[in-house]
């Protein structure tokens, strides 16, 4: 099933994140940004935390994000 067949409902996935890449736990379309609460569509997620094991929507997303629990938080 892709997202121009009829009836195809986006669906949150479950990653594990990685230094450098991840691994999809549970199939979906998007992850939500941990900051912002953004639909991340997989194909477009770029920033995340090894640490926090959390998704970014952006570069400023993940500096808020750096600011608020610091490097290890």
């Amino acid at each position: 099933m892709n997202i121009f067949d009829k009836g195809f409902t986006p669906s949150e996935a479950q990653i594990r994140y990685m230094d450098g890449d991840f691994v999809v736990l549970k199939p979906g379309s998007f992850v939500r940004c941990a900051i912002t609460g953004k639909a991340i569509p997989i194909d477009e997620l770029s920033y995340w935390s090894v640490d926090r094991q959390e998704p970014y929507a952006d570069a400023t997303a993940a500096y808020q994000a750096y600011q608020r629990f610091g490097l290890n938080g």
